[in-house]
């Protein structure tokens, strides 16, 4: 069958827009409902998926996860851009990629129906990103395709609408699926979004007759590439999209650390208790309202004064990311210090990222466009796309080099592997040597097994912990339920040691959580030897008041109800005047950057890329090419 190869001579609307908007909502609806609770659920019930307790993913190592699947979506799109430059078109692209898409989705929503859910997670991340990722590029560019000379004009408004549905999708499903997974599991948290994306798939499909088809440019794209400007296109754009990298590390960080920071904030706003995961659609809601008062009345009114050109736009938006991270970097400080901080606040450093977003995000992707030759269109979208891709994988790797290793748990598995079959899944102790290399001396560190899987961890010399607990404890109570201040509590501690004449050293890491940690036996702190206690104190609370909310969800969440299935002891809060404690032995395991610590590390970096980026802006020459 054939399709019409160029654009209409209209001056209006095309035809196969509304097919491509309405597509693009439902599948910004799976992608970013999925992406909403990954986190979340890495950390939290990812272990719990096999029928029994298995090790728990540390927040450090699910952001890292978290965005080095970030970054397969974004470097995926380069494959799907060759596919639909060079041999097959956008459209087969788009709708062979949506199907690997749509079978991502059904392994997510697999897991724990089937054993050996970490690989389940893995492969349906895999064929997400994949699938996401392939199709980005083309759709996109295929939004520029349906335009000629005479509605070219409508390029800008488009781009936006095309973001504004992105928004809308996002924003549905990032309020739904968190809720989703709270009340009714990760089976219907990644099984609806996986839904949506097939109705995408159909929404585009329906659509074919309307779409303008542009054909791949097989050869075409080789000799335009290294004969058309192809190649300069290629390294004019190179530099900028190394700068918009650096804005992405630290906006796509709301789906990861921003969302653990808001577990130690009150989140009640606007009246509801909203779900740490659910914070993050306001982004949606502030990108929905502030793309019109930017388009038509901020940047008319600027231009007035000073011509707005994309690069200007982008400078500016990178300097208001400065801001937004370094309010975050303040918000953390407070938690630091044992505050609870209100939500407000991070919905306030959301504001100020939308702002950035709209700045850089939207000019970004509608300058790859105009600036890509006629039929490198997809490939000159992937440097947007790869850009995002870049900065993701810079997050995942300073996350993972600031990892300590838990000296317990990187000797465990070779020790469980070391006993006999039979008694691997029984309940006993395994003793593991410490920093000597030797068990049977003081430093030895002994791990306790229930089921065949780790439980409590006893270090040495843990009653001098326990004792110092004991005084934070004290301390607490006698300062109305609020944590002392180090300065405060630390010279208490001066005469409690570990076994190796090391203090032992508080330190507040939000409202409800404290650590106390020595050097342990080498004497040198941030190692793998570190030793001490994660205290959790519970204070005193009063069982929330029923709301009309509770009737559209079960009597308890999905992650108690799956606890108490495989018989693990839960917390429940209950009316009591005093404050209880949960104490958790470590051995390593913490991270060398962390607390605001982390999120001053980032605010500097991009205040670096800001300002590097003015001179690039300043020599950049553009030049416009558009579909005829």
């Amino acid at each position: 069958m054939s399709y019409r190869t160029s654009p209409s001579d209209l001056e209006g609307l095309p035809p196969g827009v509304p097919h491509i908007i309405g597509n693009e909502a439902a599948e910004r609806f799976s992608f970013y409902g999925m992406k909403a609770v990954l986190a979340v659920f890495m950390v939290q019930y990812l272990h719990l998926m096999d029928g029994r307790s298995g090790s728990v993913m540390n927040e450090a190592e699910a952001t890292a996860n978290v965005h080095l699947f970030n970054g397969a979506v974004y470097l995926t799109p380069f494959l799907g851009a060759l596919l639909a430059d060079v041999f097959v078109g956008k459209f087969r692209t788009i709708i062979a990629l949506s199907l690997v898409y749509c079978a991502g989705h059904a392994a997510l929503a697999c897991m724990g129906v089937f054993d050996n859910s970490p690989w389940w997670l893995m492969a349906g991340l895999g064929l997400i990103a994949l699938g996401a990722g392939g199709i980005k590029p083309c759709v996109s560019a295929h939004v520029g395709d349906q335009f000629g000379k005479r509605n070219a004009h409508l390029l800008p408004r488009i781009f936006n609408g095309f973001y504004f549905s992105i928004n809308t999708g996002a924003f549905a499903s990032m309020l739904l699926t968190p809720w989703l997974l709270e009340w009714y599991g990760p089976h219907l948290a990644f099984g609806v979004p996986g839904l949506l994306m097939l109705l995408a798939t159909v929404v585009f499909w329906m659509g074919r007759h309307r779409f303008i088809h542009v054909p791949p440019g097989g050869m075409d794209f080789v000799r335009e590439l290294f004969k058309g400007g192809g190649l300069a296109a290629l390294f004019k754009l190179l530099p900028l999209y190394l700068f918009v990298a650096m804005f992405w590390a630290l906006f796509d960080q709301t789906g990861s650390t921003w969302i653990f920071q808001s577990y130690d904030m009150d989140r009640r706003f606007l009246g509801f208790e909203w779900l740490p995961s659910q914070v993050q659609s306001l982004n949606s809601v502030f990108v929905l309202v502030f793309i019109p008062i930017f388009a038509y009345i901020i940047y008319p009114a600027v231009d007035r004064i000073w011509k707005l050109t994309p690069l200007r736009k982008i400078g500016l938006g990178l300097f208001i990311m400065v801001i937004s991270f370094a309010l975050v970097a303040v918000i953390q400080q407070w938690i630091d210090h044992g505050q609870k901080p209100s939500i407000s606040w991070q919905i306030l450093a959301f504001a100020l990222l939308t702002v950035s977003e709209v700045m850089v995000s939207i000019v970004a992707m509608e300058f790859a466009y105009t600036q890509a030759p006629k039929t490198m269109k997809s490939l000159l979208m992937c440097y947007y796309l790869g850009s995002v891709a870049i900065g993701n994988f810079f997050v995942a790797g300073v996350n993972h080099f600031i990892q300590i290793p838990d000296s317990a748990s990187t000797q465990l598995t070779e020790a469980i592997a070391k006993l006999p079959a039979d008694s691997r899944k029984t309940s006993h102790s395994i003793v593991l040597p410490g920093y000597d290399s030797i068990t049977g001396t003081d430093d030895d560190l002994i791990q306790q097994i229930a089921d065949g899987v780790p439980t409590a961890l006893e270090i040495p010399g843990q009653a001098a912990f326990d004792h110092a607990a004991d005084i934070v404890e004290r301390e607490v109570k006698e300062n109305g339920g609020s944590f002392p201040t180090e300065a405060t509590l630390n010279p208490m501690l001066k005469n409690l040691r570990d076994p190796w004449d090391s203090q032992i050293r508080y330190e507040i890491l939000n409202s409800t959580r404290i650590r106390l940690i020595s050097d342990g036996p080498d004497h040198k702190p941030g190692t793998c030897w570190d030793i001490g206690l994660v205290v959790d104190l519970t204070p005193p609370t009063e069982p929330d008041a029923a709301s009309w909310t509770d009737k559209l969800h079960p009597p308890k969440p999905w992650l108690e109800r799956r606890k108490q299935q495989l018989g693990i002891q839960t917390e429940h809060s209950t009316t009591t005047d005093t404050t209880s404690d949960t104490r958790t032995a470590f051995s390593g395991g913490q991270t060398r950057l962390h607390g605001a610590a982390y999120f001053w590390f980032f605010t500097w970096l991009m205040l670096g890329t800001a300002v590097a980026f003015i001179p690039y802006a300043l020599l950049y020459r553009p030049k416009t090419y558009l579909q005829d």
